[in-house]
């Protein structure tokens, strides 16, 4: 296993640092600006190229565990927000955390203001409180449109759709939870015929249809890791469904990552041409888009159509051009959890025990190196503020890192800046989620900041 980032990029010139928030992670220049790398081998070449932030991509047509998703049903946070230009959010005020750490307090405050109101933590939780486990991870507003879709409402979907304005991270979490509920219903097909030019409704209604086909796929394999495959016929309807919601919202990476999503689910895979366009499409509107970047990881992972080798070269190789405060670098902590998980699934399928070195796959030099680093670029260059929703599932894997590599005091950070927003992956995987959690977050918190 390499432990380097082979990074081969090129360019010159500064990350400019504070953009305007949908703007931000897409540098003009800086490491990797304009430069070019491959991941992959000959059968599916994939290139991982900085994408140009200036090209326009109307023109060009069209996450864990079983699920398209990987991780959804199990976010937690507590995020209060007002309607912000162009339909944007505006985030409560900023609060740091624990003195001298990163976490909250990444950036320092101004001048005579370090006892201001809005320095303080956003609750003073008891480090044993118990996790909690929300699946709309404090998005209040998506919480009330996920309720409408139960009572057969779409209006509410439209409206946050719409509100959610070109934050793509913030759009992309917001489609996956929606997606999840709507796949049991008919409200996204009602919606997409009550107002079929409507571009929201067809991306909605496409990651839907990725959504139905995982559970099907689930449901063929009677839930085993591997199996048996849906028929091309289907998945392809799916893809021309994503490719119509490309068409109707040229600008937005959404129908891009769904692409890469149902891709693992043809039992050869997709063709290399083919996995290319949807890669090169996703690149162009969003060059640092974390949702699709870790559906095209899982699609190279040895649970599906990779290699450990080949996943791990992709995390390493994206996290490496990541911007400054880009949360893309926990794409390698990711790629630790596949690992893990397969490891763990094709033991239990031979009807045998996992190797005894598992229990190092988290601590050893390599993933405690990477753990680390992945804390000092994200957190260490993130603008100071609570947790953000669509940043609580990344956070929650970082932090299981952490916790597992024994790095004490930025798993302290990180829970400092969690709270008690939890999601169930990846600490599902090694024990009891709420137990695991709730023990490392008493434990580091209450300890201090003298370790790791």
């Amino acid at each position: 296993m390499a432990t380097e980032n082979r990074h081969r990029a090129s360019g010159g010139g500064g990350w400019p640092g504070r953009l305007p928030r949908t703007a931000r992670f897409a540098r003009p220049g800086g490491a990797g600006a304009g430069g070019l790398f491959r991941v992959g081998d000959a059968a599916t070449d994939v290139r991982v190229a900085p994408a140009d932030p200036g090209t326009d991509p109307a023109g060009s047509g069209a996450r864990g565990q079983d699920g398209p998703g990987g991780d959804v049903g199990a976010g937690g946070a507590a995020t209060v927000r007002t309607p912000g230009p162009r339909g944007r959010d505006e985030r409560t005020p900023p609060a740091p955390g624990r003195p001298g750490g990163l976490g909250w307090a990444v950036r320092p405050a101004p001048p005579g203001e370090e006892d201001a109101a809005w320095l303080r933590p956003p609750s003073d939780d008891d480090p044993a409180a118990p996790p909690d486990f929300d699946l709309d991870c404090g998005d209040a507003e998506l919480t009330a449109a996920r309720q409408d879709i139960v009572i057969g409402r779409w209006q509410g979907v439209r409206d946050l759709l719409a509100g959610s304005g070109d934050n793509w991270q913030l759009r992309t979490h917001r489609l996956r939870i929606l997606s999840h509920a709507a796949a049991s219903c008919s409200v996204a097909e009602t919606w997409a015929d009550a107002e079929p030019g409507n571009p929201d409704a067809a991306v909605l209604r496409a990651a839907t249809e990725v959504v139905r086909a995982f559970g099907a796929a689930i449901v063929l394999r009677g839930g085993a890791p591997r199996g048996e495959t849906l028929p091309e016929a289907r998945l392809d309807g799916v893809v021309r469904s994503c490719l119509r919601a490309a068409d109707a919202s040229p600008l937005d990476p959404a129908p891009w990552a769904s692409l890469l999503t149902v891709a693992r689910l043809y039992g050869k895979g997709v063709r290399g041409p083919e996995l290319q366009r949807w890669w090169d499409g996703l690149r162009r509107r969003d060059p640092f888009h974390v949702e699709g970047h870790a559906q095209l990881l899982r699609y190279f992972s040895a649970r599906w159509h990779g290699t450990h080798g080949r996943m791990y070269g992709f995390a390493r190789d994206a996290a490496a051009v990541a911007p400054e405060g880009s949360p893309l670098p926990v794409l390698v902590q990711i790629a630790r959890v596949e690992e893990y998980r397969y490891v763990i699934e094709s033991a239990a399928a031979n009807g045998g025990s996992p190797p005894c070195e598992t229990g190092q796959h988290w601590s050893h030099d390599i993933a405690a190196t990477e753990a680390r680093r992945t804390y000092e670029r994200w957190l260490g260059g993130r603008p100071r503020g609570p947790v953000l929703p669509e940043e609580t599932g990344d956070l929650n894997y970082l932090t299981h890192a952490l916790c597992l590599g024994g790095l004490e005091a930025p798993a302290a950070d990180a829970f400092a800046l969690l709270g008690r927003r939890a999601v169930r992956v990846p600490w599902s995987y090694t024990g009891d989620p709420a137990e695991q959690f709730a023990a490392y977050r008493r434990a580091r918190l209450g300890a201090g900041r003298d370790g790791g």
